[in-house]
């Protein structure tokens, strides 16, 4: 089953995390349509490599074009429609940059797979069952009913402003006409009557003016107590949305709920404002004694303008922080002289404001970094999905100013990526005579100048996010707090989830959980250190833990990507648990698990049984990326095989643990079916026979140390087949012992 079939089977609150990363810069009917031919490309290699790219944008577009001419022929009309939109938007938005449409597709799949091992969970973790809150779910739905009263309120006082403009004029008409008369005629009882008439219209427009007064006062307030509460707890919820994200956490959505609640409120506070201003109109016109809106006004005006100012202030956010497309999943680690790239919205969007608002970037004033590209831009609506009044910086690099040696003192590894950085945007608002100066930043980010260094920066992106709301606190670690184990948990089963498709359960959490704590206790309250973490080494080790997972991250990213996926990688579990979990089990049934030992391994463990029927178990020795890169790590079970004392070399591996038949669990990831007895014509060059790689152990029965591998000997299996059939088994193993087979 494709991924997007799995994808379209999900709940519908999956399904609306994958809608939110859809949009006009991929369209989700491009993805559905060609859903098989986007999954057999390799989008992450070629959104490292331009050339690549360009030749997978081609065929994107050569493979739209044929589905438009399918549309014709069925004669869709609305499918037609559709896709020449998508035609000549993906051809103008990527012609010159086709890096950009690999980075977004492989964005797109990563979070897919991401989507499904989290649905695919059974438990959700504290931070994630936090951000699901169903009392913030309730005061999102509060927060959007009163923006909508708030405006309808707006609405009316309109009318009501208009009521006291028709009465005004009515009564200025019947003043001035008495006015107009002879003085004779004004003392007559028909005019007596009319300024009678005149005194009470008086008193309803002073009743008047004092109703929409207080009416505007309402409205006013009803905006502030909503700013000052559940909008501003609003956004500082989707702030910190975006920061678990930006770890590995779930999608953040929100921010398009957000814009519509700002928006509404800015109509009304400019609506408010047109108000006050009739009413100064009105009352240049006619004032009294007693007359409310010379007293009130001022005071309402100037609460309508601080709102304004607050409003847009808060509106001002970065909307996708600071990411190299060649790492998507590593976000707000930056490298020096590589190009990253930013989003920012205002939230409030106006169409009066669109190309009007410039952006300027800059860095924070250590001096010690400068931003090369372009450092300005004008905030459009025209460049995202939603119209959205937004700007988004692609081309900025980071650079290191030179610095005289002896300011350098002794800075290591470690202090550099604990440093901290800020990127930070101003823009200046001008509307309806207001000028408002607008200012926000990134959250924090880790500068390196080596990818060696970025392992360590990530774990100071993850340690900085997961432990503090803070959006900018740059001496974060220089007494960086302790975390609770069990949210870090969570963040590293994201780690997995996010970067290699597939979280981790919790029997693989416990297993991390000993080896940070080095003992088997309850893990809810534990804290733990930063120190512990990333920097003190595990015991009896050369390295931290973190440096240690990092390297498994990249073995299954690099190696054994579709075995981890499939979920039949054990990986996480000790020797202790893994004789218990083989000892009942049938011989021949193994496990995989990663390496505690070598950085990036992978072994395997198999239960036999002696003739005396004792049970006893055999490891070989951990396969890194320098055997992997050789031959498929699937092959190498499949053609595994050990040498026993006086026996044939045979393939002990037959279920993968519990009982899964090893066929059945990798037969489709063979890269080839193996061949009992392969003649010269198979393959290869003419008159040779075809070699393979099969790898072998040779196992003693006095050996308790691990078993080797013996480094994937190239023995094809013709070559095998006629030593059998020639040679005695002591032969073949003393041939194999003197390494007569090795390249």
């Amino acid at each position: 089953m494709s991924q997007w079939s799995q994808v379209q089977q999900l709940e519908i609150k999956f399904l609306e995390q994958v809608d939110q990363f859809y949009d006009d810069n991929f369209p989700m009917e491009i993805r559905h349509l060609l859903a098989q031919w986007i999954e057999s490309q390799d989008w992450e290699a070629a959104a490292n490599n331009e050339a690549m790219a360009m030749i997978l944008f081609f065929f994107l577009i050569i493979q739209v074009d044929e589905q438009l001419d399918r549309f014709f022929f069925e004669k869709n009309l609305l499918l037609i429609h559709n896709l020449k939109f998508f035609f000549k938007l993906l051809q103008g938005k990527y012609h010159g940059n086709p890096m950009h449409i690999a980075v977004i597709i492989s964005n797109c799949l990563r979070e897919e797979r991401r989507i499904l091992a989290a649905a695919s969970m059974p438990v959700q973790g504290p931070l994630e069952k936090s951000l699901q809150n169903s009392v913030v779910s309730e005061r999102q739905r509060n927060v959007e009913h009163k923006v909508s009263a708030i405006k309808n309120s707006a609405q009316m006082t309109d009318q009501d402003v208009k009521y006291l403009e028709d009465l005004q004029e009515e009564f200025d008409f019947r003043y001035k006409t008495i006015q107009s008369l002879e003085q004779n005629d004004k003392n007559s009882t028909h005019i007596k009557q009319e300024m009678l008439v005149l005194q009470a219209m008086l008193n309803t427009l002073d009743y008047k003016r004092k109703e929409v007064l207080s009416k505007i006062g309402r409205v006013i307030h009803e905006i502030d107590m909503l700013m000052s509460n559940m909008l501003t707890e609003e956004l500082l919820d989707w702030k910190r949305r975006q920061q678990i994200a930006c770890i590995g956490g779930p999608l953040h959505g929100g921010l398009d709920q957000l814009q519509n609640c700002f928006t509404l409120l800015a109509e009304s506070l400019f609506q408010v404002r047109r108000q006050l201003e009739k009413l100064d109109e009105l009352l240049t016109r006619l004032t009294y004694d007693g007359d409310p809106i010379p007293v009130q006004r001022p005071q309402l005006l100037e609460k309508v303008n601080f709102l304004l100012y607050n409003l847009f202030r808060n509106s001002f956010v970065v909307e996708r922080q600071p990411c190299m497309p060649t790492h998507p999943q590593r976000p707000l680690v930056l490298k020096t002289l590589i190009q990253f790239t930013v989003k920012l919205r205002l939230l409030i969007k106006l169409p009066e404001l669109n190309y009007q608002i410039r952006v300027k970037v800059t860095i924070d004033n250590n001096r010690r970094f400068v931003l090369c590209g372009t450092h300005v831009k004008a905030m459009n609506m025209d460049e995202s999905a939603n119209g959205s009044l937004s700007v988004e910086f692609r081309h900025l690099q980071p650079k290191e100013m030179k610095i005289s040696s002896g300011s350098k003192g002794n800075e290591g590894p470690h202090m550099v990526t604990e440093e901290l950085h800020s990127i930070s945007f101003e823009t200046q608002v001008c509307l309806y005579g207001l000028t408002i100066n607008l200012e926000t930043s990134s959250l924090p980010v880790v500068m390196i100048s080596n990818v060696s260094q970025l392992p360590n920066a990530w774990a100071s992106i993850i340690w900085y996010n997961l432990s503090t709301n803070d959006p900018q606190n740059l001496s974060f670690f220089n007494n960086p707090p302790a975390a609770t184990l069990s949210q870090l948990l969570e963040v590293l089963s994201w780690q997995f989830s996010s970067y290699v498709g597939r979280g981790l359960n919790s029997e693989q959490l416990n297993m991390l959980a000993e080896k940070l704590m080095g003992q088997q206790v309850g893990y809810n309250d534990y804290q733990l250190s930063w120190a512990k973490f990333c920097k003190e080494h595990l015991p009896g080790k050369s390295f931290t833990f973190w440096v240690w997972l990092e390297a498994i991250l990249d073995l299954i990213k690099k190696h054994i990507l579709p075995l981890w996926i499939d979920g039949y990688i054990m990986g996480f579990v000790s020797k202790e648990k893994e004789r218990i979990l083989l000892k009942d089990k049938t011989p021949g049934t193994f496990l995989l698990r990663f390496s505690e030992s070598n950085l990036g391994g992978i072994t395997f463990t198999w239960v036999d049984q002696l003739e005396n029927g004792d049970v006893t178990f055999h490891s070989v020795e951990p396969y890194n990326k320098g055997r992997l890169s050789a031959l498929p790590f699937a092959d190498i079970l499949r053609d595994y095989k050990v040498i026993m004392a006086d026996n044939v070399p045979e393939n002990p591996l037959k279920y993968l643990y519990p009982d899964i038949p090893k066929d059945k669990a990798f037969g489709k990831h063979y890269s080839c079916q193996p061949n009992e007895a392969s003649k010269p014509s198979d393959g290869g060059v003419k008159g040779y026979v075809p070699s393979v790689f099969i790898p072998v152990s040779k196992i003693l029965n006095d050996s308790t140390e691990p078993h080797s591998p013996s480094d994937l000997l190239p023995m094809s299996p013709s070559v095998y087949a006629v030593l059998r059939e020639h040679l005695s088994p002591t032969a073949i193993e003393t041939a194999v012992s003197c390494k007569l087979f090795h390249s």
